[in-house]
């Protein structure tokens, strides 16, 4: 199957404007221009991240799509890739996040633009706990790609949550993934983009 709309999902205080979501659009937009490719600033509330997601992708083809997620937007691609049943890509994926933001709740900056503020409510980490699919079989391929040298997440954590993907893991790297640009080819090839 090829893949015509793909949709990317960055991590917790991250954004659109993050150095892996503009190296993706521009990849797809430079070598896939058929692609319909879409990054959405999501909300801080899980609950409302997906459901602003859902109807992004309401009207998209599910046999022709795919998701990508980041960090906690890896978290959030497992639940897309569930529910659309369509292959996915993680990369650095938050494993457990209702355990590991518990300590974040409280007011935030994001990365991109420290100006930029917003909460994290204490209620979002039941809406994590809501979205949290371990255990549960994949409907779709997998590809993960992870970091030993990951800081923030621990790599044996991550690759013991998707044992039925497809798995990259990098000697080294960071949880940014600062050569990600050299993984575009591999994401291209799953993925199949048009």
């Amino acid at each position: 199957m090829t893949t015509t709309h793909l949709l990317y999902l960055h991590g917790f205080r991250s954004s659109p404007a993050s150095a892996k979501a503009r190296q993706m659009a521009a990849h797809v937009a430079r070598h896939h221009p058929a692609v319909t490719f879409w990054c959405p600033q999501l909300p801080p509330s899980p609950q409302a991240a997906m459901a602003l997601v859902v109807q992004g992708i309401a009207q998209w083809p599910r046999e022709a799509m795919g998701v990508i997620g980041s960090s906690l937007g890896g978290f959030y691609a497992s639940w897309v890739a569930q529910h659309a049943g369509c292959p996915s890509v993680m990369l650095n994926p938050a494993v457990d996040p209702a355990r590991d933001l518990a300590r974040y709740i409280g007011e935030q900056t994001t990365w991109q633009n420290p100006e930029e503020r917003f909460y994290f409510l204490p209620e979002y980490i039941a809406e994590l706990q809501a979205l949290d699919l371990r255990g549960q079989p994949a409907r779709a391929p997998e590809l993960a790609i992870i970091a030993k040298g990951d800081e923030v997440l621990d790599w044996r954590e991550m690759t013991a949550r998707y044992p039925q993907a497809k798995l990259c893991l990098l000697e080294g790297g960071e949880h940014a993934l600062s050569d990600f640009e050299d993984h575009l080819p591999r994401i291209t090839r799953f993925l199949a983009l048009a």
